[in-house]
């Protein structure tokens, strides 16, 4: 029986929150891995790639791997100047993210460990690292594991990932602002001709639609889900989802199993629960089969 499974690593959106408030949920930012047997992909290299990589330098069988990028904020790539394999001479480690090419992808992932940031750069790790090319179909595998990638709403390009493995399908969408374009037209809607609601309302409808069509019948969804309502409203347009969206659009797409992700550094263990608990009184009142949960720093999810 293969060795399949994803683990969290890092959770938390923003900036790390090493608290003992928040400890139950974790304070590391954004790092998941996806293992089957001997080969592994890491989505996201925020400060949760720093433990990974000290586990596996305690072992001597794995030293190829394969990190994907969502985009280049900090709290997705500020780990990777800690992430010891990089520095070993007998690991072999791929980078892919957004980018044109494959110079522009090793310039991104080079950026924060230039001066003045950061001491050393990328020139002193001593793996053999490669930066994938963009590919035509948008489909790159990594052994028995393989994955698509799409632009997703944040600022600046992000991707999210459909990832296959173990003939599931993960999708990992780190940061992603859910239903943005129809919230939008909604708060102008009294400013609107009726012939501008009618074109809008056709726009509406197909950001939902692609909405859904983006995360269908996911096995598992990682997605954003960082804001409360309330803070939501004051920071619309920056990128990060409602939760209570999130959670609606995994049901109506028919989504499995959801893992709410990214959470805000400032909701603690109490915060995180109630985010839980309100999530789930949704999924029952709309009688839907989801699953849901919050995503949680060395939470292992079997995928054989």
């Amino acid at each position: 029986m293969s060795d399949a499974y994803l683990r969290f690593w890092g959770v938390r959106g923003s900036y790390s929150a090493p608290f003992e408030s928040h400890l139950g949920v974790g304070g590391n930012t954004s790092c998941v891995e996806v293992r089957v047997d001997d080969q592994i992909v890491i989505c996201d290299a925020g400060t949760g790639i720093i433990p990974l990589g000290n586990e596996l330098m305690a072992q001597s069988k794995i030293r190829n791997l394969l990190v994907i990028l969502t985009h280049y904020h900090w709290d997705h790539i500020c780990g990777l100047p800690f992430f010891v394999p990089a520095f070993v001479p007998d690991w072999n480690i791929d980078f892919f993210g957004p980018g044109q090419c494959d110079d522009e992808i090793k310039e991104h992932v080079s950026a924060q460990m230039q001066a003045p940031y950061f001491p050393v750069g990328t020139e002193t790790w001593l793996a053999n690292v490669n930066y994938l090319k963009p590919t035509k179909n948008q489909e790159i595998a990594q052994g028995p594991i393989s994955f698509e990638y799409h632009n997703v709403h944040h600022p600046g390009t992000t991707y999210g990932y459909r990832i296959k493995a173990m003939g599931k399908s993960i999708l990992y969408i780190s940061d992603n602002e859910c239903s943005y374009l129809g919230k939008s037209i909604d708060r102008k809607s009294d400013e609107l001709t009726e012939e501008e609601k009618q074109l809008y309302e056709e726009m509406k409808k197909e950001e939902h639609l692609a909405e859904i069509e983006m995360v269908k019948d996911a096995d598992i969804l990682i997605h954003d889900a960082q804001y409360t309502p309330e803070d939501y409203e004051k920071k619309r347009g920056w990128g990060h989802s409602c939760y209570i969206d999130t959670v609606n659009i995994a049901i109506e797409a028919g989504v499995k199993e959801l893992y709410l992700y990214h959470h805000d550094p400032n909701y603690d263990d109490d915060a995180m629960e109630k985010i839980h608990q309100h999530s789930l009184s949704i999924i029952e009142e709309k009688n839907s089969s989801l699953k849901c949960f919050i995503a949680r720093e060395g939470l292992i999810v079997d995928l054989s």
